[in-house]
């Protein structure tokens, strides 16, 4: 049909060629093969987003762009023999088909096998042959092959594979000590003995059963359901594993604290940057890792310059500086200028007044949007220490200034050579800073390392505004980067015994090579943290069907309070909701039985409302695909959730003058 043929096109165009696949043969091979043809029928409306889809039997078709990368990576010429270890729904072999001579492909999965076979044929695959069997041990009486492409993740490369891959050929495949993660390498056999590896990138399959691969899970019949909202075992399991939450106020939580145990980093995030039920349970686990596991920082998606007027405030810090109210005052100001915010740094302060000055939690931001702010307040640092240096401060920062009213037009002025570069300026007030950090920090504490983390903040900034002339996933990551190179600060400063809680979206804090991120070239603070700290991390996700939320529909717009479509049929959230249970925490790292790793490590659909909400596109707006169980350690679920209470003006007025949420009469 017309409009498959103009997705199509499209999808080769924006999201593989546009992604760095350059073999015109490749391209075309996209561009002919009808992809929808290979998916179940109830996904065809995704046939042209680039993303992995279910197909059964805990199988997936590729994403697009994945089976472009590994084609081009064979670098076929169009008269090899390839061998394709993982036929899935034949879609990766009907490429192949396209580019080579002669295609053997093996399939585990009798349904499977016999399913592709069909639709390859239907789709004049005549020469893709399409065989049941294990493809851990190759095709021998085939071989020798001059190309072999493995589309499931193992732990080793199979041996066999090595044997049967002709002098000259190449071998593509996934492989990782993790079932769930892996490197993908390439593999050019030089002589009979000799072979080079490449490492391409990091991907994420489904694991490579086989006898050369990963051993078949115990119960992997029972896990292998179609990946359907229809299915029945999946929400059933979760129904029975999930620990009830008794209420958002934290009834319940002593498992999950003992889960923790000694987790150096909390990550607790949000699936929307507007609902009630994920603050108050955020703020009551937090409180309690505060009360009862000596937490003492808590770290937020927020700027720092507003973060550290909550700091002051919760902590009474005095600095000779006038009390200081209007916290939080650029878009969106509901995001943290909400009752279930105000509960709980009120809270907080109550809890700081019963303790040393050396033995208060504190509050910060991670988040790198306010350069301007971040500007006047290393001034004013400045002009109370070291005049001097303030002067040279004002001369560097200068360069930035006709750009504070939109920060964002400043990189088409430096891409289009209107104006120099920054840069500069803006790195040399920060290691001018650093060097003087035995000078500062001896007498200033605090002051000094919000200063300097000021000062960060706008080196960072600057790269930021530029990045995103290059592209999402470069603005993407600094900003992550940013921020955790802020709570590594943070933690340094506080010393190595120091615990901390950070507070952020869902995408920002759930391992982001769990997710189709990674193909994108994309990391997170989340993914960063595991990295840094291995099971030290700690990392907890939050989800829901229904209900309502606070967003805008476009950015700087006025909040609304929006209804939540239902979960797509596809996604995790409908698993969850069909558990039938209104809320509750499902353990992920110590799963209370291994087949709740096991069925939800399928890769599926998850659902992400930041400030915009936009219902009428949600399929394109607001999901991605991702792997659970490698994504967080624990998930906490709410069917219905309601909308944040933002603090209206008139409540902002009334409140004391230092109060942090407090605002002054113009």
């Amino acid at each position: 049909m017309s409009e498959f043929v103009t997705a199509r096109a499209r999808m080769v165009n924006e999201q593989i060629a546009a992604r760095g696949i350059r073999d015109p043969g490749v391209l075309d091979a996209l561009r002919s093969v009808p992809r929808e043809r290979f998916v179940p029928a109830e996904q065809v409306e995704f046939a042209y987003v680039d993303s992995p889809l279910g197909i059964g039997k805990g199988q997936t078709i590729s994403q697009p762009y994945i089976v472009a990368l590994m084609a081009e990576s064979l670098q076929l010429d169009g008269h090899e023999r390839v061998l394709e270890i993982g036929t899935g729904s034949g879609y990766g072999a009907a490429v192949l088909g396209r580019l080579a001579r002669e295609v053997f492909t093996i399939e585990r999965h009798p349904e499977l096998a016999a399913e592709a076979a069909s639709r390859l044929a239907a789709a004049e695959g005549s020469n893709v042959r399409v065989i049941e069997g294990d493809g851990t041990l190759g095709l021998a009486e085939h071989a020798p092959f001059d190309a072999i492409v493995v589309t499931a993740g193992g732990p080793q490369v199979p041996p066999a594979l090595l044997e049967q891959l002709a002098i000259g050929g190449r071998l593509v495949i996934p492989v990782g000590t993790d079932r769930a993660l892996q490197t993908l390498l390439r593999i050019h056999r030089i002589s009979a003995a000799r072979y080079e590896k490449e490492e391409l990138e990091p991907v994420r399959f489904v694991p490579l059963i086989g006898a050369a691969g990963w051993q078949p899970a115990s119960g992997e019949r029972a896990v292998s359901a179609p990946i359907s909202g229809t299915d029945r075992g999946i929400p059933r399991l979760l129904r029975e594993c999930g620990e009830a939450l008794e209420s958002t106020e934290g009834g319940g939580l002593d498992a999950v604290l003992d889960r923790i145990a000694d987790a150096r980093v909390v990550l607790i995030g949000e699936a929307t940057h507007g609902t009630s039920e994920f603050y108050s349970l955020r703020a009551a686990i937090t409180r309690r890792l505060i009360e009862r596991r000596g937490f003492s920082v808590v770290a937020v998606e927020a700027d720092w310059p507003d973060a550290a007027i909550v700091n002051r405030w919760v902590r009474e810090l005095v600095d000779g500086q006038p009390a200081q109210g209007e916290a939080f005052r650029r878009f969106p100001l509901w995001m943290w200028r909400n009752h279930e915010t105000r509960a709980f740094v009120e809270w907080l302060r109550s809890e700081n007044l019963g303790r040393r000055s050396v033995e208060q939690v504190g509050f910060y931001g991670l988040d790198l949007f306010s350069m301007f702010t971040s500007i006047r307040a290393v001034l004013d640092y400045l002009d109370r220490v070291d005049p001097a240096a303030a002067r040279i401060a004002r001369l560097r920062y200068g360069c930035l200034t006709p750009w504070e009213g939109e920060p964002q037009t400043y990189a088409g002025a430096v891409l289009t050579g209107r104006y120099r570069l920054c840069e500069k300026e803006a790195v040399a007030m920060l290691h001018d800073l650093a060097a003087r950090r035995l000078d500062y920090a001896a007498h200033d504490g605090f002051r000094f390392l919000n200063a300097v983390q000021n000062a960060r903040l706008v080196a960072e900034a600057e790269r930021y505004y530029r990045a995103m002339y290059y592209g999402p996933a470069e603005s993407w990551n600094l900003r992550d980067r940013h921020m955790f190179q802020t709570l590594s600060a943070l933690l340094a400063h506080h010393g190595e015994s120091t615990r901390a809680v950070v507070w952020a979206h869902n995408s920002h804090l759930g391992n982001a090579a769990a997710t189709e991120m990674a193909a994108r070239g994309e990391t997170n603070l989340g993914q960063l943290c595991r990295e840094r700290l291995g099971p030290s991390c700690y990392a907890i996700g939050f989800g829901t069907d229904h209900g309502t939320v606070a967003a805008a529909r476009e950015w700087d717009g006025k909040m609304e309070t929006m209804d939540i479509r239902p979960a797509h049929h596809l996604s995790y959230e409908r698993l969850f909701h069909d558990s039938g249970r209104p809320a509750f925490l499902l353990p992920l790292r110590h799963a209370s039985r291994p087949e709740v790793r096991e069925e939800l490590s399928v890769p599926r659909l998850e659902r992400a409302i930041g400030v915009i909400y936009r219902p009428e596109t949600e399929i394109q707006s607001h999901y991605f695909q991702a792997m659970l169980p490698a994504q967080f350690d624990e998930y906490a679920w709410f069917d219905a959730t309601t909308a944040l209470s933002p603090i209206s003006r008139r409540e902002a007025l009334a409140l004391p003058q230092a109060h942090p949420f407090a605002l002054r009469e113009p």
